[in-house]
């Protein structure tokens, strides 16, 4: 009986100790995958989901991270399209326009992105790292190609505009995200 209880106790004690998904554990990983980022913040509030499967795996920090900015992009680009015209001034409008053009070609960027990063092979990895920085560098400078257009505009002070650029602006960061922690996958490797 006596070794039964031993048992027990020994059973008790291991499941204390700490395993690799304890919420300590996860919160280093997301951690230490921001940490390359410009805007860490921001991504650790986005990606500590992503924690428990992403764990020390650059490619899947990538993934999850442009995952995170393609949800992020179509959200602005709903809010875009919902967005009344009438809360612009005439030039404004052009660059609503504009900016609703240059977040689908932002949309399209990421989800090429995606795809490759789903395909990783280390027999393309060059190949396929050249192509990802070239789509999110794109999918950035979209978006700031967006922001320009409100630039000195006669409603660059409205509250319409205000709002549309603090959400384009939250979405570059999640893409400046995802180029950081693809350059982080690039220096790593598979």
């Amino acid at each position: 009986m006596s070794s039964f209880i031993s048992f027990a106790l020994l059973f008790f004690f291991l499941s204390l100790t700490p395993t690799s998904s304890s919420p300590s554990n996860r919160n280093n990983y997301v951690q230490n995958a921001c940490s390359v980022t410009h805007y860490q913040d921001l991504c650790v509030q986005t990606l500590s989901p992503f924690s428990s499967v992403a764990k020390n795996s650059p490619s899947k920090w990538a993934r999850a991270s442009v995952s995170v900015a393609i949800s992020d992009n179509k959200d602005v680009l709903r809010y875009l399209l919902k967005t009344r015209r009438s809360s612009f001034g005439k030039r404004d409008r052009v660059a609503l326009s504009d900016c609703r053009e240059l977040l689908q070609d932002s949309l399209d960027n990421l989800y090429k992105s995606l795809a490759v990063l789903r395909t990783l092979r280390a027999s393309e990895f060059q190949v396929q790292m050249s192509d990802l920085a070239t789509w999110l560098s794109s999918a950035l400078t979209d978006k700031d190609t967006c922001l320009d257009g409100f630039e000195n505009t006669s409603s660059a002070k409205s509250s319409a505009v205000r709002m549309l650029r603090e959400r384009v602006m939250r979405s570059m960061y999640l893409s400046s995200n995802s180029l950081a922690l693809l350059n982080k996958l690039m220096a790593n490797g598979l």
